[in-house]
């Protein structure tokens, strides 16, 4: 009997093990189509001008270097960045340099940058404009000239299809002072990780309206309105702390190596989909080993890790 019983016990468990491996497979497959797969239009046209043909592959990302501009990373943006450059660099097995152009988006050089603009203080309106001006220039973009772009959040990337290439550009309010709070710490990591993440990947915004479900992405995003509330205040950080994860979880980790993997033209398309779910075990195998390394935990939510 005790046998018996042995067995059964030992069924259940492989019966649930399989049971949680395909709704984590029908789950993932659903975020992945609500985060990657989509078209994008150029709100920005002009008469008589071709646009630009949008291609959306992430392993286009792979390689390029990260240029701060505007302040030097303090401490705490310093350990977000050298982890995830740690991340990205050894899942698309090419290194992310990173290097400080001083004030400058000129500084930076040429070749494939992705700009980073860092602030701690006042909102560098005319510094963030100049940064647009002066891609527009390079990158031939087609912004409009009589129209300045407003600052409507601590930080905000946005990337750009020229007919001289593509360019992307982040602008992310980081720590004034140390020490910092606990609730400083995760915010501050929270807001640059997520428009490190975005920006790597072409990935979007997933709406999340069930409050009492776990977050599986760094991509959800619970409504919460927090305009007219200082960005620097413990009410603005706790709110925006409660609409997504504070790191990446699992599935973005996953996520990571599949766009590396995928042998597609387009990560934007249902072919990047059908190579997730041919290949959704030896993925999953791989995020487990990556997320399980230490030097991979300033980026990670243990919250969203352990929750799924």
């Amino acid at each position: 009997m005790r046998k018996i019983l042995r067995c059964a016990i030992v069924f259940l468990l492989i019966a649930a093990s399989g049971a949680q491996a395909h709704a984590d497979r029908d789950q993932f497959l659903e975020l992945a189509r609500k985060g990657w797969v989509y078209q994008l239009r150029s709100a920005m046209t002009r008469p008589g001008v071709t646009p630009p043909v949008i291609r959306i592959n992430s392993q286009d990302m792979a390689g390029a270097a990260l240029c701060i501009v505007g302040e030097p990373p303090h401490p705490q943006t310093r350990r977000v960045l050298d982890a995830f450059s740690g991340l990205v660099a050894e899942i698309f097995n090419k290194p992310m340099p990173m290097r400080f152009g001083g004030t400058d988006l000129a500084a930076c050089g040429t070749g494939r940058i992705v700009y980073l603009r860092l602030y701690s203080g006042l909102i560098p309106h005319r510094a963030f404009n100049n940064d647009l001006r002066r891609i527009d220039r390079v990158f031939d973009i087609g912004l409009p000239h009589d129209r300045e772009q407003f600052i409507l959040s601590p930080a905000q990337a946005q990337t750009f299809f020229g007919r001289n290439g593509r360019a992307t550009h982040l602008l992310v309010k980081q720590p004034l002072l140390v020490p910092l709070s606990q609730l400083e710490q995760r915010f501050f990591a929270s807001i640059l990780i997520e428009e490190l993440y975005q920006s790597f990947t072409f990935g979007i915004d997933i709406l999340h309206f069930d409050r009492n479900s776990a977050f599986v992405s760094k991509l959800e995003e619970f409504p919460i309105n927090l305009r007219h509330i200082p960005w620097d205040s413990p009410i603005f950080m706790q709110g925006l702390l409660q609409s997504n994860p504070a790191g990446l979880c699992r599935f973005d980790v996953f996520m990571l190596h599949a766009l590396a993997l995928a042998p597609v033209e387009q990560t934007n398309t249902e072919a990047f989909l059908q190579f997730i779910e041919g290949r959704f075990d030896d993925l999953m195998l791989r995020a487990e080993g990556t997320i399980a390394q230490a030097d991979h935990a300033p980026i990670l939510d243990q919250h969203c890790r352990t929750s799924e």
